[in-house]
């Protein structure tokens, strides 16, 4: 349940960790996802190797209320 993104500060990539059963479902290309620290102190999660994000937003909405239907993302 992990996906790769392309930072817009310095073109890095890394992998970032989705939450949620279905989370992964909302994320498609060329979205643009708000990321926050995994770990503590920057560090990784011991069952999770080298994961050191994870993703908070999807295209400006939070990925815990699109999981609960609380808000719908609009379909391009």
């Amino acid at each position: 349940k992990c996906i790769r993104v392309r930072l817009i500060k310095n073109g890095k990539k890394i992998t970032a960790f989705v939450r949620n059963d279905g989370c992964l479902n909302f994320t498609e290309g060329n979205n643009e996802v708000l990321l926050a620290g995994f770990g503590c102190k920057g560090q990784a999660v011991s069952d999770i190797p080298r994961i050191y994000f994870k993703v908070i937003k999807v295209a400006s909405f939070s990925l815990l209320a699109l999981v609960k239907g609380k808000k719908e993302r609009p379909r391009l």
